[in-house]
């Protein structure tokens, strides 16, 4: 029997879901694959990340895929790292990735650099999580 699922909602399903994403943004390109959509999901684990976060602290959930903006809007006892704060450059592969444009294509650096920006939304949002409030 496979593990219970999270609420529909909660902070922990908003977290399993980013987690998903980052695992998938993490591939090496398999042939046919382009960075540009492992970008999108990076960009997306680091919004479903922060979206857990609101979620947790009782805030309706902004509908927007700006990073910045899900950042500035957090209250300003949390400390957010500036590792986390430069995720927000994630934004760009919100919208711009997922259909054809005058795009370059991302670089193997620009790939690695957007998961380790994701990565270090997902341990934030986790570690902050985890704290008692």
């Amino acid at each position: 029997m496979p593990p219970e699922s999270p609420p529909p909602g909660s902070p922990a399903e908003w977290l399993r879901r980013a987690r998903s994403d980052l695992t998938l943004a993490r591939l090496s390109p398999p042939d046919g694959v382009l960075r540009e959509d492992l970008c999108f999901h990076a960009q997306q684990a680091a919004e479903k990340a922060l979206k857990a976060l609101w979620v947790a602290l009782e805030q309706p959930v902004p509908r927007t895929h700006n990073l910045k903006t899900l950042l500035e809007g957090l209250p300003p006892r949390l400390a957010i790292p500036d590792s986390v704060r430069r995720a927000a450059s994630l934004t760009v592969y919100a919208v711009l990735t997922r259909y054809p444009a005058d795009l370059e294509p991302v670089t193997p650096d620009e790939h690695r650099e957007a998961v380790e920006q994701a990565e270090a939304v997902v341990r934030w949002v986790e570690t902050t999580l985890a704290s008692p409030a």
